[in-house]
């Protein structure tokens, strides 16, 4: 049966599924889950391995090799890099993108069994390596925990209270502290005491150690009851300590440990990282949430558990939000729904302009029914309401429509020519369903290629894909039932005139179109040169096009990364930072720069909050500053005044400006990679390479990965003194090791707190370096203590790599640059200018040179899309054949498809958009558009030229027939897109779109006739000629 006939002789079933389509997706939108971004795997984990006391190249060759050649056996690995310092290895692996997330459980499981393989084969003194999988675990609220006056130990106290009351909230994976700082007890002993006294260390050491060791005392039997024996003796107090008796067994002297030295409780002095919070000590609180919830829901159910906590918080302790993902899902899914209603509203206007009221009312409804039942799908796949499903309805808007405009125009053209609205309801859906249902399915294959794609891309965008695949088959069958059914009840059959009979295109519109027509099929061979010669132009103009991979975003944040000299302790990189801390919240104070909050973080990254933002690794000379602002104008002009006040005031670091991004965030945007074996070679070609980069005035933050090399203390041991004295190497690190650094020797519990007790020299004996020469060694063969400088010759100095680089089982030194903010510059451009004299620097024999950075992300991504788009567009155009059985027709069609890069140039270039990735997949989306007003063409041809009309004469009023559809279809799609404007994320898909399908159709309505005409040899009749010149 027809599908028009079943619904309006069905009404009861028709008003059901509109009534099913209005409730059910009403409710189901309400049950969507929201997210900002879609839900992504970081396919990335870490392996981290302590070597205490090895060199970056003894780690390398003795640690990291033996590692990678075991983790290099598996299939999932794509890229392996590693950062090999002074005492530790960092290993991180990266799986290939098809790998699901389901498939990455069991690859980490193999990843580990690699690991510890490998464990009997590594050196004494390593420690156990550590797998990291939860690398990519995204922290979407991030809380500081600060309070003037309260020490690290009282501020942890509260942040663990936190974790444990939040994480029982319903939605949260997982509550983690970062910028912990380790409190540890301190035996500060004198060297020139122990000297003194002949005491030996070692023994004193093990004292301690055994003092307070928890071991087993077992249990004795008491009648029927079986008692636990728990002796005393562990320490419970620090001052305890003081009272152990160090004298040797059978000395007459009582010697305590509080005599030698002095035991105290004391932060670290190297902690791994630290945070401030608006310039006070912090700690940072970050909470995760589940797969597939609402963040709205469950930020909102965070929230209401921290205010009824409140009470719980000691007076002086501040809780400070640096992000919130909940708000800014709830105010980037609000102001998506607002462009979402725009869009609406624009394109129902459009209609009723148009159109007229009823039809405009008409296809309305229909539209609003398309989108709801869209919503009870999305419920059932669960698929959220993030930026990328959002954007594919937004995108679709238009297309939702298409169908609808094609059978409501067939219908009021049958009505006006006197047919009932039952007979021309059926006529139109059956010449039209199958024509649709291809056209259709070309434009969901158009975005094939990203949704079927198994790379990182497809996965981020395959809500792209979803949503339009939903929405435009719902938009078919719709169009199939609900809009003949509808017309069936707001049109009437009436009487028409018989000039309307003969011809219901007399409108000045048609008239207008008809001349333009017969005037470019009467010169088709000028018609077609001035359009490929448009075409060429467009082509030679897109060179001009700037280019980035993803837009900045719109959050009113951004970072300041600085380094200091490698080699810089951390805390003088917290000082340094503590100062410019100030300096800000100075001017905030006085001047009102529009700070809202601002975090800093010493010794590596912040906890991940974005997926977009990847926290740096592990360096003392290393410091961040996240900076969130009131708006993105007062972002934009602090951002440019802060980056030349600190170059000016303080000079001795180097700093990075940059956004938060939408999309992957590269170590650097620019990014040029070296590999080879020797780190002198190595150094001179990444000098040659900064050089370059330094003399581009529109490339900053040059810098490489491996740093400035670092100053190096080489004891040299006398062997034949050391031999004489009982003097080992070994004695000579530890007396180093415990006089400058401090030694762990045991384990002091307090309550449930663990804290290492390390033995050190006094702060007058080890902070100067002339301290080398009056270092009393220990001898453990003749337990006595012996002059430094009878066993070392001299302390010489030296330069050494702090850092050793690898990727893929090769050194690597990466040399990295970023385009100046504040202008028009971009990545792209910046490396247009550069890359011929960086590609042109000569390679010794075994080096080798590749291009990262965004050069090298956007052309993974751009290659992912493109792998798919010749099977995809294989499909599109076997569809084309069998709808008209016919090979000539479809390259008709596909012959207009490029003339949308016509449009797409000239709307890039004068709104001065960049072609980002985004603009790329709307380029594809063109496609299918393009293709669809092209079948709904030539399938008119097809039906006049099937009633017998004259070959010339139908192609002319088949184009005129189709005017109205297509013409409308493009406005509406175009119109709906103009709320994306202004969006930093897909503005420039929006213009893709709208200049794109703007040119393309004005101009498919010319190019098909003539090329199709051209195509199966129609001649322009004479007649037609005289005409035109009798009316010119």
């Amino acid at each position: 049966m027809n599908f028009a006939q079943y619904a309006i002789e069905h009404k009861v079933v028709s008003w059901m599924f509109a009534l099913l389509l209005l409730v059910g997706g009403s409710i189901s939108f309400l049950g969507l889950g929201q997210l900002e971004f879609p839900e992504f795997t970081l396919k990335q984990a870490l392996v981290v391995t302590a070597y205490p006391g090895a060199s970056p190249e003894q780690v390398e060759e003795e640690v990291t090799l033996p590692l990678e050649d075991a983790l290099q056996q598996l299939d999932a690995i794509k890229h392996i890099t590693s950062i090999n310092s002074a005492g530790l290895s960092q290993i991180e692996i990266e799986v290939h993108e098809h790998y699901g997330a389901d498939e990455l459980p069991q690859v980490w499981d193999e990843f580990r069994r690699k690991v510890n393989d490998k464990l009997g084969e590594l050196p004494p003194g390593v420690a156990t390596p550590s797998v990291i999988d939860d690398f990519g675990d995204v922290y979407g609220i991030l809380l500081n925990v600060s309070g003037d006056g309260y020490t690290s130990r009282e501020l942890q106290n509260y942040a663990d209270f936190l974790r444990r009351e939040l994480v029982l909230v319903d939605g949260v994976k997982r509550v983690t502290i970062a910028g912990k700082i380790t409190q540890q007890v301190v035996v500060e002993i004198s060297q020139q005491k122990l000297n003194a006294l002949g005491l030996d260390q070692d023994y004193i050491y093990s004292l301690i150690n055994s003092q307070n060791v928890v071991s087993n005392a077992g249990s004795i039997r008491v009648g029927d009851n079986r008692i636990r024996i728990h002796p005393t003796g562990e320490f419970s107090r620090v001052e305890q300590m003081e009272r152990l008796l160090i004298s040797a067994p059978g000395s007459t002297k009582l010697v305590y440990l509080g005599d030698i030295a002095q035991v105290y409780k004391d932060n670290d002095e190297t902690p791994t990282n630290i945070y401030h919070g608006n310039g006070e000590s912090a700690l940072s609180v970050g909470i995760s949430f589940s797969s597939g919830v609402n963040v709205v829901d469950v930020g909102a159910a965070i929230n209401a558990r921290l205010v009824e906590l409140d009470n719980e918080r000691p007076i002086g302790i501040e809780l400070n939000t640096v992000y919130d993902q909940s708000k800014m899902v709830d105010q980037t899914i609000t102001g998506f729904l607002i462009n979402l209603a725009e869009s609406i509203a624009i394109v129902i206007v459009v209609l009723l302009v148009f159109m007229g009221v009823r039809a405009g009312l008409l296809m309305g409804l229909v539209l609003l029914l398309t989108i709801l039942g869209t919503f009870i799908v999305m419920k059932m796949l669960n698929i959220e309401l993030q930026i990328i499903s959002l954007g594919a309805l937004i995108i679709a808007l238009g297309m939702l429509v298409d169908n609808a405009i094609v059978v409501t125009e067939g219908i009021l053209i049958g009505i006006k020519r006197g047919q009932t609205r039952l007979e021309t309801s059926k006529q139109v859906v059956s010449q039209t369903q199958w024509p649709l249902l291809g056209a259709t399915v070309i434009a969901i294959l158009a975005f094939a290629p990203i949704g079927l794609s198994d790379t990182a891309t497809g996965e981020f965008c395959v809500s792209l894909f979803q949503v339009l695949l939903i929405s435009l088959f719902i938009s078919w069958i719709t169009a199939m039932t609900l809009t003949p059914f509808f017309c069936h009840l707001m049109f009437k059959d009436g009487e028409v005139s018989a000039d309307e009979i003969d011809d219901p295109y007399k409108g000045l519109i048609f008239q207008l179109y008809r001349t333009s027509l017969n005037l470019a099929m009467r010169f088709r061979a000028v018609t077609l040169l001035m359009v490929i010669a448009a075409l060429f132009t467009s082509v030679i103009g897109f060179g001009y096009v700037k280019n980035v991979f993803f837009p900045a975003s719109n959050t009113p944040m951004f970072f300041v990364d600085v380094w200091m000299p490698e080699g810089t302790d951390i805390k003088a990189t917290e000082a340094l930072l503590g100062r410019i801390e100030q300096d800000l919240l100075a001017q905030q104070s006085t001047q009102d720069i529009g700070l809202v909050n601002l975090t800093s973080v010493i010794g590596q990254g912040a906890q991940r909050f974005v997926l977009s933002y990847v926290p740096e690794k592990g360096y003392s000379s290393y410091g961040q500053l996240l900076l969130e602002m009131t708006d993105l104008a007062s972002l934009d002009r602090y951002m440019r005044t802060l980056e030349k006040e600190l170059s000016l005031k303080y000079p001795e670091a180097e700093y990075r400006f940059k956004y938060m991004e939408n999309g992957p965030s590269p170590a650097a945007k620019i990014e040029a990679r070296f590999y080879g074996e020797d780190p002198v070679v190595l150094r001179q070609l990444a000098t040659q390479a900064k050089a370059i980069l330094d003399a581009e005035p529109t490339a900053v933050g040059v810098r490489h990965s491996w740093r400035n090399q670092v100053t190096l203390i080489r004891p040299q041991l006398a062997l034949a003194q050391a031999r004489e004295t009982g003097i080992s190497k070994q004695d000579l690190d530890n007396s180093l090791l415990v006089n400058f650094s401090g030694k762990q020797v045991g384990v002091y519990r307090e309550n449930s707190h663990l804290m290492p007790i390390i033995a050190r020299a006094p702060a007058e004996e080890r902070l100067d370096a002339d301290s080398l020469w009056k270092l009393q060694v220990w001898s453990s063969e003749n337990n006595v203590f012996v002059p430094a400088t009878q066993v070392v010759s001299e302390f010489s100095t030296e330069w050494e790599n702090p850092l050793i680089m690898r990727r893929d089982r090769k050194r690597m030194l990466a040399v990295y640059a970023d385009p100046i903010n504040g202008t028009n510059e971009t990545a792209d451009s910046v490396f247009r200018k550069i890359r011929a004299d960086i590609e042109a620097i000569p390679l010794p024999s075994g080096y080798e040179f590749e291009w990262g950075g965004e050069y090298e992300t956007a052309g993974e991504a751009q290659v992912s899309v493109f792998s798919s788009i010749p099977l995809g567009y294989l499909a599109m155009f076997l569809i084309t054949v069998l709808l008209f059985n016919s090979v000539r027709q479809p390259l008709v069609i596909w012959f207009t498809v490029p003339l949308a890069l016509i449009g797409v140039v000239t709307g890039l270039l004068i709104f001065d958009a960049p072609f980002s990735f985004m603009a790329l997949l709307g380029l594809l989306s063109l496609t299918g558009m393009i293709i669809k007003n092209g079948i709904v063409l030539v399938d008119q041809i097809n039906l006049e030229l099937s009633e017998g009309k004259e070959a010339y004469r139908a192609v002319v009023d088949s184009s005129v027939s189709r005017v109205r559809p297509v013409l409308m279809a493009a406005i509406t799609t175009m119109l709906g897109m103009v709320p994306l404007l202004s969006d930093a994320f897909f503005g420039s898909m929006a213009i893709t779109i709208i200049f794109g399908l703007g040119f393309a159709s004005v101009l498919t309505l010319i190019v098909l006739p003539v090329t199709y005409t051209l195509a199966f040899r129609i001649p322009y009749p004479k007649q037609e000629y005289q005409a035109m010149k009798k009316h010119i």
